[in-house]
Formats: structure tokens, sequence, C-alpha cells
């Protein structure tokens, strides 16, 4: 790897997954570290990550009160890492959506030089496993709908499979980042490419989770309806 990778990853209600999470990001990149941002699930994630810790001194968990959302645990997990000196951050899902054999193709685009690259299903060799009719309208459309109201070539904006150069999270503000679901990584994208940074995309085949329930809900996508238009707002201000 070009660097320490720390994998991030938020839970809540995913103990019957965590494990095999864990088991196949490890068999992919040995030396990579994983943190679990738990938000106090009610199925004893968190608790269940604390024993996977430890176990494995390439385990760490993070506690929060409650359900905070996806983007406050992310911004939490990479404010964790910039203080330990880790040099590459990814965002995966906990579900086994993200497939880690396709991390070694991401990290030699980082090694090439991009300071974001992302998981993409809408380019060519990416695709969705699992999903009806509806939601792949939703993914899709969102992505579209987000690309022309800011303006930008990037296929696949709605991706939670990411991974960023260090100078990428530093550049961006994190105490600036104001999405906290679906819309979050959007604006992690739209901000990175405001500074003027590398991204680049990696096809993958995301497979809809095998265990447990989605997350999404009408207020994401609600969310992320008005955040792209505060965001465009924004950047003609300066502000981004």
């Amino acid at each position: 790897m070009p660097g320490r990778l720390l994998v991030v990853t938020p839970t809540y209600d995913e103990r019957d997954n965590l494990e095999a999470f864990a088991r196949e990001l490890f068999a992919v990149v040995p030396n990579a570290s994983l943190l679990v941002v738990d938000d106090a699930s009610p199925d004893g994630t968190g608790e269940l990550a604390d024993r996977m810790a430890a176990a494995d001194a390439r385990i760490a968990v993070l506690h929060r009160p409650g359900k905070l959302g996806l983007g406050s645990a992310y911004v939490e997990g990479f404010r964790w890492g910039l203080r330990r000196d880790f040099d590459l951050f990814a965002e995966m899902d906990t579900d086994l959506s993200h497939d880690p054999r396709r991390l070694p193709a991401m990290l030699a685009e980082i090694e090439r030089g991009a300071d974001l690259v992302i998981g993409s299903r809408n380019i060519a060799g990416g695709g969705v496993h699992g999903w009806g009719p509806g939601r792949h309208v939703l993914s899709k459309g969102g992505s579209l709908y987000a690309r022309l109201i800011l303006g930008l070539d990037v296929r696949d904006l709605t991706s939670g499979y990411k991974v960023f150069r260090r100078r990428a999270l530093e550049a961006i503000d994190l105490d600036a980042v104001r999405s906290n679901g679906y819309s979050f990584q959007i604006e992690l994208t739209y901000r990175v490419l405001r500074r003027g940074m590398t991204v680049r995309e990696v096809p993958i085949t995301f497979v809809d989770r095998r265990v447990g329930r989605s997350k999404m809900n009408r207020a994401i996508v609600l969310e992320a309806v008005g955040m792209v238009w505060k965001l465009r707002l924004d950047a003609l201000r300066g502000r981004i």
C-alpha cells in the first residue's frame, strides 16, 4: 500500500455482518487498520466490536451515544485517524455491499496520484446486484441530479465506497461539512474537487446487503435534494 490505511465503517445493528466484513477485509489488506464507529446499536454490535478489538490490534472502536447519522460517523472516524497519522482513509459499508477485493485497484489509483478514488457503479465494468427498479432509479437519478446542478463529470456521486488521501481530508475542512445522510457522499466529493484535487473512479459491483435492513429513508433523500442546491450556492458565494 502507498501508506498506512484506515478503513472506517459506521455501524448500527450490524452484529450479523461485522465479523465477516473484518475477515474479508483483512484477507485482502492484512496491514490495514479498521475503525468501527458504532451508534449504540441495540443488537450488541458495539460489544462485539469491543471483543474483536481486544483480540486483534488492527481493530479499534468508537462508541457514540445514539444514532447520530452516517456523515457525522465518518467525520469522527476521519478525525480519529488524522490524529493518529494515517495516510489513507477508506469508507466502507459493514453490510458486505462493498467488496474489499476492489481495494487494491483503488489504492493503485492513489499511488498514481489521485487524491480521492471512488468505487463507481456507473462506469464501464461497474454495476449493482440485488436492487429493485425503484432503488436503481433513486441511485442513478440522484447522482445525475447532483452532477447537473453541481456541474461535475463524476459518474457516481452517491457511492459510499471511497479512498481519500490524507491531504484531501485536511484540505476540505471537515468542520464545515453539513450533510449527514445520503448527500454526505456528494458533499465530500464536491469539496475535494473544489480544492483542485484529483478524483478518479474505479468500477465496482455493489451487492445489496445480505443480512439486515437498509438505512435509507425519505428524510435522507429529501436532505440530499436540498443540500445539492446549498452546496451550489455556497460555491457561487466562494464559501467552498
